[in-house]
């Protein structure tokens, strides 16, 4: 399900579409059926002809979102090429940076936190991410328990960075992540002060 700017959607994906921002803005409790016809201005009944019943839609919200957050972004960092390290950093600007899709990955990683299934499919995305890191990274890396620390601090960053909340010396958080993705990914510094 691409999220394009004047592009047609099929009423089911108008379903998920509503179904994925609810998640995004209360988890899957806000998922309400009444709540998303509103929202898409029709009639509860009108679900029916798309899903069988709520966990179907929750199911293709998940297949929505796997798609998106892995295969096309995947797909977009290839077409729009570059060196790995900027591939691996676009990646993460794409998914982490995303106004659409970052809090959809919030919600479904704290959703995982209760629910097996959920937790199983974020496995799924996140070790197709962490191969994307390990192969970005084994480019100028050899070793490959270093190759896997690197992997893991930059996932790491790339998520925890949304939690933490601590301030950073008069530096900026962009800058100081900036900095921490220079010395993930063995580039040159470039200047991160203040």
């Amino acid at each position: 399900m691409r999220h394009l700017v004047g592009a047609t959607r099929t009423p089911r994906d108008r379903w998920i579409e509503e179904g994925l921002r609810a998640l995004a803005d209360g988890g899957p409790d806000a998922v309400r059926v009444e709540v998303l016809a509103k929202r898409i201005g029709v009639t509860k009944g009108g679900f029916y002809g798309y899903f069988a019943d709520r966990d179907a839609l929750l199911d293709a919200m998940l297949d929505a979102w796997e798609r998106e957050s892995t295969d096309e972004v995947i797909d977009r960092v290839e077409r729009e090429g570059g060196d790995p390290k900027t591939k691996a950093q676009r990646a993460g600007m794409l998914t982490f940076s995303n106004d659409r899709l970052l809090p959809i990955d919030l919600a479904i990683r704290d959703w995982a936190r209760r629910d097996e299934t959920v937790a199983e499919r974020l496995r799924r995305v996140d070790n197709r991410r962490m191969e994307l890191l390990r192969e970005t990274i084994g480019t100028f890396c050899s070793d490959a328990d270093e190759v896997e620390a690197r992997s893991l601090l930059a996932f790491c960053a790339a998520i925890g960075g949304h939690y933490l909340a601590a301030d950073h010396g008069g530096r900026t958080r962009a800058q100081v992540l900036s900095h921490a993705a220079d010395l993930l990914l063995n580039r040159p510094s470039t200047d991160h002060s203040p």
